[in-house]
């Protein structure tokens, strides 16, 4: 237990505001960071260009949490090497399983569901790809039942997840807003503030 609380300690911060539209409380996940709830009401976001977010429910246990990873494994290739930077997927998974366990969920139970691995980067366009692939691996080899993936394509993304009951909801970003979101990643730093955007929602 002790790596995976050394991981939570080394995660990026989140930040938490009350979006006046819903009345709802919103935790705002930056890449390498993550967050667990299981408060009515309470709502997860992230942006995501060639990064992924998993999001993760027990229906019974009614909690759940989403993370933000940026490159499917550490320089070792190891899923269990000694780095424990969220920022890489092979980390950021474990450290958001094992989170949900020690709050009482039941692995057999979980439901998962996966955003991102959008193609955004020019000169990196196959990070998504390869984040895309290490989630869908991922969740093969640990046994997780997934139910929805909306990974790939040429588009950025806006996620927005209620934890206590799974819902999850999709926007894609605006050719406008990817350049931004592009030296987001690149640098490595807090993802752009979440902002209303035009076009359909879809509710996975």
């Amino acid at each position: 237990m002790g790596r995976h609380a050394a991981a939570l300690a080394s995660a990026a911060p989140s930040s938490r505001y009350l979006d006046k539209g819903s009345n709802r409380w919103v935790v705002k996940v930056l890449p390498g960071g993550q967050h667990i709830s299981q408060q009515d009401g309470e709502l997860i976001a992230t942006v995501l260009g060639s990064c992924v977010a998993a999001c993760l429910h027990d229906p019974i246990a009614g909690i759940g949490g989403m993370n933000h990873f940026m490159l499917p494994h550490d320089d070792e290739g190891l899923w269990s090497g000694a780095s424990l930077a969220l920022r890489y997927g092979n980390h950021a998974m474990d450290a958001l399983i094992n989170e949900l366990l020690k709050a009482g969920a039941d692995k057999r139970r979980l439901e998962c569901k996966f955003f991102g691995g959008g193609n955004v980067m020019n000169g990196m366009r196959g990070v998504g790809d390869q984040n895309a692939a290490f989630a869908r691996e991922y969740a093969r080899v640990e046994g997780l039942k997934v139910i929805a993936v909306d990974l790939g394509g040429d588009r950025g993304r806006r996620v927005m997840y209620d934890p206590a009951t799974g819902k999850a909801w999709r926007r894609f970003i605006q050719s406008s807003g990817v350049g931004e979101l592009v030296k987001t990643e690149r640098q490595l730093r807090a993802a752009p503030p979440l902002r209303k955007q035009t076009g359909s929602i879809e509710l996975f």
